[in-house]
């Protein structure tokens, strides 16, 4: 993910608006050039490339399908999910706490392989 300046930095660097540094990114997505993420910055879309913006929750559950994981099965690490999504180990963390909580994944741990225990439907899945 390439992250384009702030709107502040584009005023400060180039001496335009605050307006005018907001309707050239609204153009940019408009052309489907650039998205916003959180915290009013904004990043470049690459072609055929389309960002999930679902809670990491849904995500990892989402894992049990794609995987096609059978209840009983390991579960992939906390360290391979921080690489297939882009986060950090402890944002991993509470979304496996919660899947746990919910009773989808058995309790992890050092040295301990997290298995499946149940496989959630779309509309099981627990909300942050």
């Amino acid at each position: 993910m390439t992250v384009l300046p702030s709107a502040a930095d584009i005023v400060r660097d180039h001496g335009v608006s605050r307006g005018v540094a907001l309707r050239v990114f609204r153009a940019l997505q408009a052309d489907g050039v650039a998205e916003p993420v959180r915290g009013g910055r904004w990043r470049v879309v690459r072609a055929g490339q389309q960002e999930d913006s679902r809670p990491l929750v849904d995500r990892i559950a989402d894992v049990i399908a794609e995987d096609q994981l059978e209840v009983g099965a390991a579960f992939p690490s906390a360290s391979a999910l921080c690489v297939r999504f882009g986060v950090s180990r402890p944002t991993v963390s509470r979304a496996l706490d919660k899947l746990e909580a919910a009773g989808w994944l058995s309790e992890g741990g050092q040295g301990k392989v997290r298995t499946v225990r149940a496989v959630p439907s779309r509309e099981e899945r627990p909300r942050p």
